[in-house]
């Protein structure tokens, strides 16, 4: 496995190509691809493309139906790119953040008919007079590179001084319904289990915000309407499998217990009630792992990788990965390949060890994997040999 912080300082100091390219265009995937610096996967060879190395703290990515590539960054930006290229432009006119810590431009989502409405989406934490700030989902269109049309659609109350665990991922399943991750917002655990405010959950919404009629809480007990599951401490990643209907996620736990989680209707995931990890000061948070009622993951992790955002193969661009989730880790700094049965763990590999805080992972329209990173600030791209 090759060291990319090495890679890294050889672009710097040499302008070197090979795994590490110039911001150009990658080669169209029919062209036959340089060998050099490949790298032999479990089941897979590899090249890995870099596109941008100029990061700061990206979070989210995604396409326009014309191929452009919106990538956000947590401080209030969305960078442009064009045919793998950044090209310099930013979207415009999206509103001010809440930007502490963790908390900021988060997610970015298309509707699943753009070329229809329009409409693109993002989770923020939106920022209060009182410098409190709360994950909230905001819809908005282009015209050029300005942000026009802006609607916040949901705010996850209630707003929330500091800037931990708030989320946040965006996905739309096959009846157009909008999903959302909510944070438990760090200092009181137990937030994730109360249905009396937002955070610890996943939300469901319609595709304006409004709340469906067959979400399973209520609001007439002073329940929050949008919760679709509970008991969900930090979650950082989600993916939609669309054949089969299913929803992936994944979320930190302390120090560690991330966990690997199917999302279904109504159900408690148990934070912090259960967990597999423990405090940051090594003692318990709970003596349980397991409790009728609450579920239990596919699979978790210790010590944390620091899971963050996922995708689900599904191009024929990589046969040996298809049907395999890759989540980003943060803290280990690579990709994790996890290989499932159905709904069963098997294994996982470790990919791009070192390449940096993995934030997220994400298939294009395309079929091409993309993976953006903190630290060492990179978009790459992973290119399939045999």
């Amino acid at each position: 496995m090759p060291n990319f912080k090495n890679y890294l300082s050889l672009v710097i100091l040499t302008g070197a190509v090979g795994i590490w390219s110039s911001c150009g265009p990658s080669k169209p995937a029919e062209e036959p691809i340089d060998e050099t610096f490949a790298t032999q996967t479990d089941k897979l060879l590899i090249k890995v493309d870099t596109l941008y190395t100029g990061f700061e703290n990206p979070w989210g990515m995604t396409w326009l139906p014309d191929g452009t590539m919106l990538v956000t960054e947590r401080k209030g930006e969305v960078l442009i790119f064009k045919d793998d290229k950044f090209t310099g432009e930013k979207i415009q006119g999206l509103p001010a953040v809440h930007e502490v810590n963790q908390a900021g431009l988060l997610d970015i989502a298309v509707h699943p008919k753009y070329a229809e409405n329009g409409w693109i989406y993002i989770a923020y934490a939106k920022n209060f007079e009182d410098s409190t700030g709360a994950t909230t989902i905001m819809r908005f269109k282009l015209n050029g590179n300005q942000a026009t049309n802006q609607e916040d659609l949901i705010t996850a109350g209630p707003s929330w001084k500091g800037g931990r665990h708030f989320g946040s991922r965006i996905i739309f399943d096959n009846d157009g319904y909008l999903y959302f991750s909510n944070g438990d917002k760090g200092n009181i655990p137990m937030n994730a289990q109360n249905l009396n405010n937002a955070h610890g959950k996943i939300h469901r919404v319609k595709d304006d915000g409004s709340i469906p009629s067959d979400n399973p809480f209520t609001d007439s007990l002073g329940n929050v309407s949008s919760i679709w599951t509970y008991g969900n401490r930090n979650p950082q990643g989600m993916v939609y499998d669309k054949v089969n209907n299913r929803i992936w996620e994944v979320e930190h736990g302390p120090m560690g217990g991330d966990e690997l989680n199917i999302i279904e209707k109504g159900k408690n995931y148990g934070w912090p009630v259960i967990t597999y990890g423990q405090n940051y000061d090594g003692t318990p948070i709970t003596d349980i792992t397991e409790k009728e009622g609450m579920e239990q993951p596919v699979h978790y992790w210790v010590p944390s990788i620091a899971t963050c955002g996922m995708t689900l193969v599904t191009s024929d661009k990589y046969p040996a990965w298809k049907g395999n989730i890759l989540v980003g880790a943060l803290a280990k700094q690579h990709i994790a390949r996890v290989e499932l049965d159905g709904t069963t763990y098997v294994g996982e590999e470790k990919l791009l060890q070192d390449i940096g805080r993995v934030r997220t992972v994400a298939e294009s329209p395309d079929g091409y994997i993309f993976a953006i990173t903190e630290a060492t600030g990179l978009l790459v791209k992973l290119l399939p040999i045999r």
